[in-house]
């Protein structure tokens, strides 16, 4: 009898092992625009998880084609299957997820400006709601000073960015400060959506010495056609990221995106597993940035590039 009930007892124990060992999380993914740094924002955010996890989390990745009606159809549904947490991938994704749910914890990705994106006054450094994330903002300081290392003698800088991202305007804003600080005159030109990009981009070469665009998704996803104005206008590009130079520009001060999603990532198993409290965490920001440029454009416009800058393989 006393074999028996230790083999009951045994058996008992596995299976409450079994049931701790086999808890799953299930987290929904809106990213607003399939490109090159959301894309790579998405991964690192998988991977992250999937190494801590393994099998015990499941993806539900959607992409809302750059529609910010789309992602709040995305998250509306994240929010009706139940998901244990969503990742917004990019500004609208965020706002959405926002608006969808008070209750999921929510962490953001590739968000430039959380306070801007939310609507927060007096910024701490943690939203106070079921919201946290990462920021992909690099120093816009630093940013004016890459230009005006390369392009000293330029008079006119045309700020290129779509006007409903209010994430560009935020950057545009704040960078027009530090080069108006180094004797530029800074110039507005936005596009409404991917429909204008070229004639405004076209007008923005016509009056300004070198642009500058910001980490813009509706710019990211339209680098094609924007190089086939910039090029042959012979008007340089320096970029907010990596992606964008590497479609149309010559350099760029620029994060990683997949280790920012790698990070948002960590943070989702901290939420997940430990408990953490995601309203209490304070946004995260990349601690590394690189200096690089885009060497076959840079070259067709004749611009040299200082040795300190790595170009984008």
């Amino acid at each position: 009898m006393k074999k028996v009930l230790a083999i009951l007892i045994a058996a008992m124990l596995c299976l409450g092992i079994s049931a701790v060992a086999e808890e799953t999380y299930k987290v929904g993914v809106c990213q607003l625009v399939q490109h090159v740094a959301l894309d790579a924002a998405t991964q690192g955010f998988q991977d992250a998880l999937s190494e801590k996890l393994g099998d015990a989390v499941t993806f539900d990745v959607q992409n809302a084609s750059g529609e910010s009606t789309t992602c709040s159809t995305i998250v509306n549904g994240f929010v009706s299957d139940g998901v244990d947490l969503i990742m917004a991938n990019a500004t609208p994704a965020l706002q959405a997820a926002v608006a969808a749910t008070g209750d999921i914890p929510i962490l953001g990705t590739s968000v430039t400006d959380y306070a801007t994106a939310l609507d927060i006054d007096d910024w701490t450094g943690a939203t106070g709601i079921n919201v946290s994330g990462t920021s992909d903002l690099a120093p816009l300081s630093e940013q004016a000073a890459m230009l005006n290392e390369l392009f000293p003698d330029a008079s006119n800088v045309g700020l290129l960015y779509c006007s409903a991202e209010p994430n560009s305007k935020y950057q545009a804003d704040v960078i027009r400060g530090y080069l108006e600080e180094l004797g530029y005159t800074c110039t507005d030109y936005t596009f409404a959506d991917s429909n204008d990009v070229a004639s405004v981009t076209q007008s923005a070469c016509d009056n300004s010495d070198v642009l500058y665009i910001p980490t813009d998704n509706t710019a990211a996803s339209c680098t094609e056609a924007i190089r086939n104005v910039v090029e042959p206008a012979g008007t340089p590009v320096v970029a907010g990221e990596e992606g964008i130079c590497a479609g149309c520009g010559v350099a760029t001060l620029s994060i990683s995106y997949y280790d920012l999603g790698y990070v948002t990532g960590e943070m989702a198993y901290e939420v997940l597993v430990n408990g953490a409290d995601v309203a209490t965490l304070d946004v995260s920001f990349a601690s590394n940035v690189t200096k690089e440029y885009n060497a076959e454009l840079a070259e067709a416009l004749g611009i040299e590039i200082p040795d300190d800058y790595v170009a984008i393989g």
